[in-house]
């Protein structure tokens, strides 16, 4: 039991935090919400300083329910960069418009809680209380502002939704758990190698990769994703686009090649259709898209469809090109929600449009060059550090003789393209509209900027460190 809860010490630490915090905010009030910000965001340095296989050993707690490796921990650290780097850039968005209450950061916290159980589950019981532990808090999180009917539409449909996900995975278990005798991703796998798989089995693998799709938001369960973006707060809809989705793929890989290895030929299949049916689906959706969130929403549909590309190979490569691309695609989406933070019009009302960005290169020229950059790096053009992760997913395709699936890819990566260079030319080339309010948020800045550095020819640097930990964490599947 002690070498067990050694091994959960990151979400000790963030659950014992959460707790404290939350007592902290009954008695302060919303007066102590920046201060419960900043120590949240502490909370996660603090956590990730435990991950197994950072410090400490790895291994296998709870009698396998638990897995604590090097996979676990590579989306770990993803994950809590992600949360508190939404988290910082919050509060100034949130002050603005008087609704920042204590209770959001703990509601960051106990997300991720949930986020590391799932990234970290070795049975299909603990995979579920994961789930739904980052969503019950995900569905609160949409709603955050009451008095916003967008974001009471936003919480409702996630919520509604979400519950028909749980459902269909639940079922998915129980399929699985019938046929197999065990929830556990090891035995399963077992059990589908030693008997083959049957049609009662097939049936749960379907069901189970479904209710998990809807978390990565694959097609054809994806339709919760622009409603949401688009009517939650901003900050909330920028922690949506990147933690909650490294830790759902993350989720969807273990599961994969863990507990379903030997019925690979059956799951390829799903993930193939996923796959080719997010990239067009997301790229083409997107484009007369008027409003920046719903865009980015397809975006972010379009970019886990190149993702699933890798996981189709289900070879080490393979896994390691997803593990590298998530890695990119959170710091480029991250980025340019902390720009869409700053979209205020002159008397401090935020605004949405791709409209208002017109002629920003000549009212916030560094601004507009940032979101240049971030656009076409989304777009996979080089020089810039968004090329690589698609280069390495097809290049993973093209070695497992998925080559037709990586020319699809590379011809649907240019329908995507479109929208990136629809707003470079409206920032670049149209009549400037109403400047931005300037704002005096030193930290979404450096938020911005430390991105912008990443995405830029300097972040070759980290190229061959990064591939190497994404190859290392990729082996502990294999």
């Amino acid at each position: 039991m002690g070498n067990s809860l050694a091994l959960t010490l990151p979400e000790l630490i963030l659950s014992a935090s959460s707790l404290a915090l939350l007592m902290v905010a009954a008695f302060a009030g919303d007066r102590s919400s920046r201060v419960v910000s900043w120590l949240a965001v502490a909370t996660f340095v603090v956590a990730a300083l435990f991950i197994p296989g950072l410090i400490g050993p790895t291994g296998v707690g709870f009698d396998g329910l638990f897995v604590a490796d090097n996979f676990a921990a590579f989306s770990k650290v993803l994950i809590y960069i992600a949360a508190a780097a939404s988290l910082m850039a919050a509060s100034v968005w949130f002050a603005r418009g008087g609704v920042f209450r204590a209770e959001y950061p703990i509601l960051i916290l106990l997300s991720s809680v949930g986020m590391g159980m799932m990234v970290s589950a070795g049975d299909l019981l603990t995979l579920y209380v994961g789930l739904e532990l980052q969503s019950l808090s995900a569905y609160v999180l949409a709603s955050f502002q009451r008095r916003d009917t967008r974001s009471a539409e936003a919480g409702l449909k996630y919520f509604v939704l979400g519950a028909l996900a749980s459902g269909i995975l639940l079922y998915g278990i129980s399929l699985l758990y019938g046929f197999t005798g065990s929830t556990l991703l090891g035995e399963i796998s077992n059990g589908l190698a030693r008997d083959g798989v049957s049609t009662g089995e097939l049936f749960g693998l379907v069901f189970v990769m479904s209710g998990i799709a809807f978390k990565v938001s694959a097609v054809p369960f994806h339709m919760w994703t622009p409603d949401v973006y688009e009517g939650a707060p901003t900050p909330v809809t920028a922690f949506f686009a990147s933690a909650p989705k490294v830790a759902a793929m993350a989720l969807l890989t273990r599961v994969a090649i863990e507990g379903m290895g030997p019925a690979t030929f059956e799951w390829r299949q799903i993930v193939i259709f996923m796959a080719l049916a997010s990239t067009v689906l997301g790229g083409v959706a997107a484009i007369g898209q008027p409003n920046i969130k719903r865009l980015l929403a397809y975006s972010s549909i379009n970019n886990i469809g190149f993702a699933l590309i890798g996981l189709a190979a289900a070879t080490r490569d393979g896994v390691a090109s997803v593990l590298f691309y998530m890695a990119v695609y959170v710091v480029m989406t991250l980025g340019t929600f902390f720009i869409v933070l700053r979209m205020r019009g002159e008397a401090g009302e935020p605004v949405e449009t791709i409209a208002s960005l017109s002629g920003l290169s000549r009212t916030r020229p560094l601004l507009a060059a940032a979101m240049a950059m971030f656009m076409f790096s989304l777009a996979g053009i080089p020089p810039l550090m968004g090329f690589w992760p698609k280069f390495f997913v097809f290049n993973a395709a093209v070695a497992a003789d998925l080559t037709w699936l990586a020319a699809i890819g590379i011809a649907t990566s240019v329908i995507g393209a479109y929208y990136y260079l629809r707003i470079i030319k409206v920032m670049y080339f149209d009549d400037p509209a109403l400047a931005f309010e300037r704002s005096r948020d030193w930290v979404g800045g450096a938020l911005i900027a430390a991105a912008a550095l990443f995405v830029s020819p300097l972040g070759y640097f980290l190229i061959g460190p990064l591939d190497q930990v994404a190859r290392n964490a990729a082996g502990s599947l294999f």
